[in-house]
């Protein structure tokens, strides 16, 4: 029976490909357009489709990045494990596939733990074992239009993750007869002294334990009637973080769903509380944040989903390191990058802030990103009268830049930073002061033909009050911008693709009103 299975799973995956295979001609792309929109400094796969990011951990001075990868073609197909590392979470190498799927399923999305005590017994020899927990996602069985179609394997290395072998016990973890039960985060809960593992289902989060990463037991759950539900929960996160300058503790879940992003489609939002080793409760201060916004988002942009974060971080580090997937389901299998397909945000580091009895869960990039900042020029207590030229016809530059800027005695104004080139194409961001929002608009930045969601309106995150002060870090790549407003309270991540590279920053007041321009520092972003 096994062996008709296996044979029936291989032919549903090369019937898969020969569906795939159909859509080549549209990969045939010029050497310009993939120069053109290739990322500088953002991890991209040399060819094929990637979405999430999976299986992160930190060993011996490299970074691992897996992710959800499909090396066929530049559109979803059966899911894989590609393989990345790095010693400074900004330049990687690619690695060979390290997951396939087999008899059971697809390799859909999960993690991976460094084994340091070897609990599993999978180590062997003074190796420590590395154990990744993933979701098996039987094709054959949801075509057959049965429920419980995802079920939860392990596969382990001795050899900081270059091969794995599939634990031949699994799956480790059963379906109990839900059609969506999928993603495992799993944790060293040292507190309680478990490992802990985090399961989305279409609705609310599981939480089960364990304590050899082999037999699981359900603790509790969390999530029904909490936050946005207008899609399928997906991809969670659970860890402790302190909030900053103190030694409180909290516990954050992440919580990635779609649809259902507050700017549509694909997004992640959080929640903060408690954890007493069984059960997640909400924080009271957070509770009532919740009440007033339905969804506490990450990244109001559209194309920061499903990231998570790195475990084993070393302690005398003690960041909570994360990244995310750069698009953005309404659109991912359409945007014109014909040899590849996706890119991961610039690595994050996540801290926990409590602003006027407000919790806030802040983003900002690396440290390590400072490595290679080359530094253009500094600015300092500049008076703003309507418009200002940041950077002038150089698009060497804006395919790699770094902007900060700090402006004070703000009025009720907009206040509208804009990316343009010769084409007259446009990206414009920025803060409405009179509306009490920032913004990413789109809507004329290049090529939009590929879908119809995707510049349909402006991205905007409402902010609590008109602003006397505001600072802005500005990631520019070749075809995204990362903005982090206020010190990473509030975040924006979006896409985009011109026909030629954008040449020039603006900054604009709408009714020339007067502000000071405090610090304005441009550097290029250098690779090594």
């Amino acid at each position: 029976m096994k062996l008709i299975k296996s044979l029936l799973f291989l032919s549903l995956i090369i019937m898969s490909c020969k569906e795939q295979t159909n859509t080549k001609e549209y990969q045939v792309m010029s050497f310009n357009e993939e120069q053109l929109y290739r990322p500088n400094f953002h991890f991209t796969p040399q060819n094929n489709w990637m979405n999430d990011p999976n299986g992160m951990f930190y060993l011996d001075g490299e970074y691992h990045l897996f992710f959800q990868y499909y090396p066929e073609d530049n559109i979803w197909g059966p899911m894989h494990w590609g393989h990345a590392i790095s010693n400074d979470l900004i330049t990687w190498e690619e690695l060979p596939i390290a997951l396939y799927p087999d008899d059971l399923g697809y390799i859909f999305s999960g993690s991976a733990v460094v084994d340091i005590n070897n609990t599993s017994g999978f180590g062997k020899d003074g190796k420590t074992p590395i154990i990744a927990m993933f979701t098996y996602h039987d094709a054959i069985a949801e075509k057959e239009g049965k429920i419980d179609y995802q079920t939860q394997g392990i596969a382990y290395s001795l050899d900081k993750g270059r091969t794995w072998t599939k634990y031949s016990g699994n799956p480790v973890l059963p379906n109990p007869g839900i059609k969506d039960f999928r993603d495992p985060k799993i944790y060293w809960d040292q507190d309680h002294n478990q490992w802990l593992m985090t399961l989305a289902t279409y609705e609310k989060t599981f939480f089960y334990s364990s304590k050899d990463l082999k037999n699981w037991d359900l603790l509790s759950d969390f999530g029904e009637f909490l936050g946005n539900h207008d899609g399928v929960w997906e991809c969670p996160d659970f860890f402790p973080i302190s909030i900053n300058g103190t030694d409180t503790k909290k516990w954050v879940l992440l919580q990635s769903i779609n649809p259902g992003h507050i700017n549509g489609g694909s997004g992640t939002q959080y929640f903060i509380g408690d954890f007493d080793g069984k059960t997640f409760k909400l924080d009271t201060i957070f509770q009532n944040q919740l009440e007033k916004k339905e969804a506490i988002w990450l990244d109001f942009g559209r194309d920061n989903y499903a990231g998570v974060t790195w475990s084993n971080i070393p302690k005398e580090d003690g960041r909570k390191l994360f990244i995310g997937w750069m698009s953005n389901w309404e659109y991912a299998q359409q945007v014109p990058t014909k040899k590849w397909r996706s890119a991961m945000t610039t690595a994050r580091t996540l801290e926990l802030e409590l602003i006027n009895n407000q919790y806030f869960l802040t983003s900002k990039p690396v440290k390590e990103l400072n490595t290679y900042l080359n530094k253009i020029s500094t600015t300092k207590d500049v008076k703003l009268i309507g418009n200002k030229n940041i950077i002038n016809n150089n698009s060497d530059l804006l395919s790699k830049a770094s902007v900060y800027l700090k402006i004070s005695d703000l009025k009720q104004d907009v206040y509208t930073l804009k990316l343009s080139n010769s084409k007259n194409e446009v990206v414009e961001f920025g803060l409405n002061n009179i509306d009490n929002n920032v913004f990413i608009d789109r809507s004329k930045s290049g090529d939009l033909s590929f879908s119809n969601k995707f510049a349909n309106s402006a991205s905007k995150a409402t902010l609590d009050e008109t602003l006397t002060e505001i600072d802005i870090n500005i990631l520019i790549d070749k075809t995204s911008i990362e903005i982090f407003y206020n010190n990473g309270t509030t975040v924006m991540t979006e896409i985009f693709f011109p026909s030629i590279p954008f040449e020039n920053l603006d900054l604009s007041t709408k009714n020339k009103s007067t502000s000071i321009i405090k610090t304005l520092e441009i550097s290029q972003i250098n690779s090594k």
